[in-house]
């Protein structure tokens, strides 16, 4: 038996041995809870009795149920660094995602969960990230198809659903602000390990803030092909993927045009000895208006652990270069498009998002016990180019260029505190400032940014 071979096989046989509680993730479907059927996997916690309910003899078919329930406070002082209306004292987040799981056999499944969010206090007005009182987050269908041969199988999912692939530099269910990110559609996926294989084709759903009033956007649509190959543990691999995308009327700061981007990319990733490393690289191309796109970017995370010290800290550098367009009197794009990214992605006070960018992002961080841990970091942000101005997560224009060369943005300095009891409850804490550069100070106002913030999450 080949090394790779054998290292494979190792790999599924610990998937399919697992007869312990899984890590709770923001992705609740990616739970497993099947372990429970045999009563003596049970230890005796409360949630058990939740996590597999039997509904026949049999106990092939099983619901589960859970919940996460977050109270979230945020301030944040001189938004845009001033410009515009500000918030003065706040506001407070909170919301509910209760699901429940149908299991019928190993080959049909339904998940389905709900969200109601909602803000208070929250000035000069309500986003879509703030509020959606009632509606259906995720609501899909699983058919399992085995691979009798390859003692696989292949799952087709259709529905509403989360999404999220790599490090979600690009698809994300944009966990951080108080409304998730969700899609409409198909997609499909196969285990055949040490690889795993995506397709899907989807819109994103779009959020309103009434009661089940939520439908997918029409103007987008998102497609892919994604692969994963892991190493001799799940932690080292290498993805590489195509993800196609259109919008109509996307905005930049060149202007406003339909967009038809496709992206192809790829990351490698993994741990050894001390060392982490997380490394990806894509290339966007298509067009937008009259123009053809020619975007492209490069990101990195790779951190060394002194484990041998107290607390084990850990010592990282995170860099990104994110393309930004020239000219913006030229028909041609070259402003890179984050699509759906993670949310709060250059950290909690979330100013700037992944658009025409240079930065570099060192930080420390810190297990000062089995339920405390602390973080310093520190982000210094440059324009890429020039000609192009700078975005939020979002990907909507917070300035233009307004004719300015300027390059340096600004900095950031972050503290993060974080508290983890037990299995079920966390509490965070943040503080964030952003100082802004040369850039800032010759576009507009140029005020210097605070944000605090305070998070309760209860979940099971």
């Amino acid at each position: 038996m080949t090394r790779d071979l054998l290292a494979s096989v190792i790999l599924c046989s610990e998937a399919l041995a697992a007869a312990e509680p899984p890590q709770v993730t923001n992705f609740r479907y990616e739970e497993d809870y099947s372990y429970l059927r045999d009563p003596s996997n049970r230890s005796g916690a409360w949630w058990e009795i939740l996590k597999f309910i039997p509904l026949s003899e049999s106990r092939e078919v099983y619901l589960t149920l859970g919940n996460e329930a977050r109270l979230r406070y945020e301030l944040l002082q001189n938004d845009n660094f001033g410009d515009g209306p500000q918030d003065e004292d706040g506001y407070l987040w909170w919301r509910m995602l209760p699901l429940a799981d149908l299991h019928a056999g190993e080959n049909f499944r339904v998940f389905g969960q709900f969200i109601s969010a909602l803000a208070s206090d929250r000035e000069p007005s309500r986003r879509e990230i703030d509020e959606n009182r009632l509606d259906l987050l995720q609501g899909f269908v699983d058919i399992r198809f085995p691979l009798q041969e390859l003692e696989r199988h292949i799952t087709l999912r259709g529905g509403r659903q989360m999404l999220g692939y790599g490090s979600e530099r690009l698809i994300s269910n944009r966990y951080g602000p108080n409304v998730l990110q969700t899609f409409e559609g198909l997609k499909a996926y196969a285990e055949l390990c040490p690889w795993r294989a995506d397709a899907f084709w989807v819109r994103p759903v779009k959020n309103e803030l009434g009661v089940f009033d939520d439908r997918f956007d029409h103007k987008q649509a998102l497609w892919s092909l994604y692969l994963t190959r892991h190493f001799n543990t799940r932690e080292s691999g290498v993805d590489a993927y195509y993800i196609g995308y259109e919008e109509e009327n996307g905005t930049f700061n060149q202007g406003t045009g339909n967009e038809r981007r496709h992206t192809v990319g790829t990351r490698i990733f993994g741990t050894r000895s001390k060392w982490d490393w997380n490394t990806e690289a894509f290339y966007q191309f298509g067009s937008f208006g009259e123009g053809d796109i020619r975007a492209w970017s490069v990101g990195s995370d790779t951190g060394y652990t002194f484990s041998e010290l107290r607390w084990s800290p850990r010592l990282s550098l995170r860099a990104n270069i994110i393309s930004g367009d020239d000219d913006p009197a030229d028909a041609d794009l070259e402003t890179f498009n984050a699509l759906f990214p993670k949310g709060k992605y250059f950290g909690e006070i979330g100013l700037l998002g992944p658009y025409n960018l240079i930065n570099l992002h060192p930080s420390l961080e810190f297990n000062i016990s089995e339920r405390w841990s602390a973080s310093l970091a520190a982000v210094l942000y440059w324009r890429e180019n020039a000609g192009d101005g700078i975005y939020d997560n979002s990907g909507n224009l917070v300035r233009s260029d307004m004719g300015s060369r300027a390059r340096f943005i600004g900095t950031q300095t972050e503290l993060l505190l974080n508290y983890h009891p037990s299995r079920n409850l966390e509490f965070e804490f943040a503080v964030s400032r952003f100082d802004p550069g040369r850039f800032i100070e010759e576009t507009g106002s140029s005020k210097t940014a605070w944000f605090a913030s305070a998070e309760i999450r209860f979940v099971f």
